[in-house]
């Protein structure tokens, strides 16, 4: 008998995954591993005087999303990008173009923090064989909570820091080492830190996707880009069969099978749903209903050639390595601990602007 609905179960009775996705997160994981074994020996190396040879990894900078955002802001009011970190600011638009190209495929086909909360959600179901979710009336301002945090920082430096403030920041001790800063923060994690992240981790096998549904600013920054896509995924309504397998497997719990079109913005834009459904050109991501379709293929190869070609053209503009000298770094090594590398309450401390801007230091 012919199949009416074109269902195309495998035969164990699981859903057909596509492999893009999950060869994207690990290539995009190695490479994070990669960088940070290569930013790891580049301190080290400099600690310990023999910098010949090593070289500091330019994406490490897309763990500095703070200094990210002040450089795009500083960059919207003066024109200049800053060449302190500017492959974070680089990083930081090519994932705003992603978003709002491919909505919010930076967390569930890239972002590595993503990938670990999938498998703590992976182990929650073979835990308690079910997913837990919040009650509608707690999930819902508990959400909020990501989006108050990306206002608190959108406020403070689009709308209270000054031209003056940024130049202060940007060219300051502390930023110019952040991302040192950031590797002694978790290479020599405080007590504290650690039982924060062992918390976070614990919500996250309760609560699956805790930290990515209701903690993280990038993410509703993400989440408000994407809402403004273009492309949407649609459901046709003619040949659903409701089986609710979209609904299932959708990590935002997003009720796919009762909504004609996806406008959420915690729609991951994973194409999880699309996978799991049954019945072929039931779920699909396009424009309109009916121009304009992204196979998944596509789709991948697009998130693929989008992330790359802004390398390469910050690259010929010159706006991926950094200007600071490995002389510098090195003095910056040894005065980790003084007062003007330090940051109090979001204010960096006092220090002689016009110095370190020209990258001269005392002692040098």
């Amino acid at each position: 008998m012919k199949n009416p609905f074109n269902i195309h179960y495998k035969k164990n009775g699981r859903y057909q995954i596509r492999p893009y996705r999950q060869l994207i997160q690990i290539a995009f994981l190695l490479l994070v591993i990669w960088i940070g074994i290569e930013f790891v020996l580049f301190v080290h190396s400099l600690g310990h005087g023999t910098i010949s040879g090593i070289q500091r990894p330019a994406g490490v900078e897309a763990f500095l999303p703070i200094s990210a955002l002040i450089s795009l802001r500083y960059w919207w009011s003066t024109g200049i990008f800053n060449d302190i970190h500017p492959s974070a600011l680089v990083i930081l638009l090519i994932v705003l173009a992603i978003s709002f190209i491919l909505k919010k495929s930076f967390c569930s086909w890239i972002c590595p923090l993503s990938l670990f909360s999938e498998l703590l959600s992976k182990i929650h179901q073979q835990i308690f064989d079910r997913q837990f979710r919040l009650p509608a009336w707690l999930d819902f301002p508990l959400r909020s909570l990501k989006y108050l945090l990306l206002a608190f920082f959108l406020n403070a430096i689009f709308l209270e820091m000054t031209i003056t403030d940024l130049e202060n920041f940007i060219y300051s001790p502390y930023n110019q080492v952040a991302d040192i800063k950031m590797l002694k923060f978790f290479s020599e994690i405080s007590s504290t830190t650690f039982w924060i992240l062992v918390i976070l981790i614990l919500l996250s096998l309760l609560l699956p996707y805790f930290w990515c549904r209701y903690l993280c600013p990038y993410g509703a920054l993400l989440g408000a880009i994407s809402w403004l896509s273009p492309w949407k995924i649609h459901r046709q309504d003619s040949s659903c069969i409701d089986c609710e397998k979209c609904t299932r497997v959708c990590p935002a719990g997003i009720r796919v099978h009762k909504i004609k079109q996806v406008l959420s913005d915690e729609c991951h834009g994973c194409l999880n749903c699309i996978d799991a459904c049954p019945v072929k050109n039931t779920l699909y991501l396009s424009v309109t209903p009916k121009k304009f379709r992204l196979s998944r293929k596509t789709y991948a190869l697009l998130l693929v050639v989008l992330f790359c070609s802004g390398f390469f053209i910050a690259n010929i503009f010159g706006h991926w390595q950094n200007s600071i000298s490995l002389e510098t770094y090195r003095y910056h090594i040894q005065h980790l601990n003084d007062e003007e590398y330090q940051h109090n309450r979001g204010q960096v401390t006092e220090y002689d602007r016009a110095e370190w801007k020209n990258n001269k230091f005392s002692g040098q």
